[in-house]
């Protein structure tokens, strides 16, 4: 592993497993042995991440930088500095990867027009892994993120969701909160047509993991899965 400076775009684990090995390949342990700190979403995530790996000394003295949706952009080049001067640092999510659906990527943006050399490396997308389960086209499909918190906008998009889908027809993913997954649930079957197709993947990689995909007709004469606190990606074909 080389020891030039650095911004590496670690990726995480999608729940807490005790193996980190089983889903994060040997690249990754190698490059955390090489950080001199870390960029986090949070205190706690953030040592709990080191903790799974060997690191150049002990992982309580690694220092953690906190970078997320409330980090003003003014205090992105702060993040940089370290790096400039010499050092290499890592990026890590809370799960998953750095910068997709995460606002890790304006660190990165910046990072490139500062000149810095970035390496990524291969993880769990729990995105690409609920659009590999679902079964629905992979061939075209779009991010929408977490829907609107309020319900009427949240409608609204839902019903422009099902208007692209059909004039591109490509598959739509958006995620949610795992405690406004139910109301969301909610949302989308009344708001898309009973022919459309709804695959709904929670707790991906985890012993409770588990994938549903059928038309909407058939989700309104299911028993509807416990969602509660449990994160889950949304998919919807027309």
């Amino acid at each position: 592993m080389s020891d030039k400076p650095a911004l590496l775009l670690l990726p995480n684990l999608l729940g807490d497993h005790r193996h980190a090995e089983v889903f994060l390949p040997a690249s990754v342990s190698k490059a955390v042995q090489s950080i001199d700190g870390l960029i986090a979403e949070s205190e706690t995530e953030g040592r709990r991440y080191l903790k799974r790996f060997a690191t150049k000394k002990p992982a309580v003295e690694i220092p953690i930088a906190l970078f997320n949706e409330h980090t003003p952009d003014e205090h992105i080049d702060f993040f940089l500095e370290p790096i400039l001067k010499g050092e290499r640092w890592g990026l890590v999510s809370d799960a998953g990867l750095p910068c997709i659906a995460d606002p890790g990527s304006k660190l990165v943006h910046r990072a490139r027009q500062q000149g810095i050399h970035i390496q990524t490396f291969v993880g769990p997308s729990s995105l690409l892994m609920a659009l590999m389960l679902s079964g629905l086209p992979g061939q075209k499909f779009f991010f929408h993120g977490y829907l609107d918190k309020e319900p009427t906008n949240r409608q609204i998009q839902l019903k422009n969701l099902v208007h692209r889908a059909q004039q591109d027809q490509a598959t739509q993913i958006f995620m949610e909160a795992p405690y406004r997954n139910a109301h969301t649930l909610e949302s989308t079957l009344k708001s898309l047509p009973d022919q459309a197709w709804l695959c709904i993947a929670w707790d991906l990689t985890m012993p409770t993991q588990g994938v549903i995909c059928q038309t909407i007709e058939s989700w309104k004469k299911s028993t509807l899965p416990n969602l509660e606190k449990k994160p889950a990606i949304f998919l919807v074909h027309v």
